[in-house]
């Protein structure tokens, strides 16, 4: 019993062997560069230049790019075309990331209590999870962004709240393949609560499909505040993204 209980969760061979599959793998690799490549150049990148993105000079309009200073050129009002670039990936990035915290959370919250419970309570869960899906999420977003003040953050919640529902579903069908395991049996036996079974031995087992879901709602949340930003309820003008 104390072997199966011992044996709760991944092991460090699993591990060191998915990083060594992972390394091994040179298209993940430089897929990994180019991200953080990017990441870093949005992060740092308005630092590093000259102007800053809202800086307007009139003398300088529609200068092409390699002028002076400016590297990538000016746009009609003069400002740096480069600074607002690197300043509206920020955006973009700092948007999609809190969202994707947020999402993730709601749905690994809503699929670990609904795969393991199961029952009347998994099945609420579920099919409110469906109503959701069953609704345009475009829709929903514009209806959102259009009755509040838009702000990054209020943009960061807005999509984060018509996001979480594919996270949901991948995390119960994975705990609900888990929770008959010999080692959540063992917790069940040794007395452990549920929530410590839910968080503590079934969730750490269930983080492969929540990370590849995570992943995957930074481009949609990208995408998403790209969309509503360009409806005009969005991100608000002088800030790009």
């Amino acid at each position: 019993m104390t072997a199966l209980a011992a044996n709760a969760g991944p092991s460090r061979w699993w591990r060191s062997r998915t990083v060594r599959r992972f390394t091994s793998h040179h298209l993940a690799l430089l897929g990994v560069a180019m991200i953080t490549l990017l990441t870093l150049a949005c992060v740092f990148g308005p630092h590093l230049l000259p102007y800053d993105s809202l800086y307007i000079d009139l003398r300088a309009r529609f200068s092409p790019p390699l002028t002076g200073d400016h590297y990538l050129g000016t746009d009609p009002l003069g400002r740096d075309v480069a600074a607002r670039l690197f300043m509206a990936g920020r955006t973009s990035l700092l948007v999609a990331f809190f969202a994707m915290l947020l999402s993730t959370l709601i749905g690994t919250l809503v699929g670990v209590i609904a795969g393991y419970r199961g029952g009347w309570i998994g099945a609420a869960l579920m099919r409110t999870v469906d109503g959701f899906l069953s609704f345009p999420s475009i829709f929903l977003l514009l209806a959102l962004a259009a009755a509040l003040k838009p702000s990054p953050a209020m943009v960061t919640v807005i999509v984060a709240v018509t996001s979480w529902m594919e996270v949901a579903r991948i995390v119960e069908a994975e705990v609900r393949s888990l929770r008959e395991r010999e080692f959540v049996l063992a917790g069940r036996m040794l007395g452990l609560s549920g929530a410590h079974i839910m968080f503590r031995e079934i969730l750490p087992n269930a983080m492969g499909p929540i990370i590849v879901a995570a992943t995957l709602t930074v481009a949609h949340a990208i995408l998403l505040e790209a969309y509503i930003s360009f409806l005009g309820y969005g991100i608000q003008p002088p800030l790009p993204s």
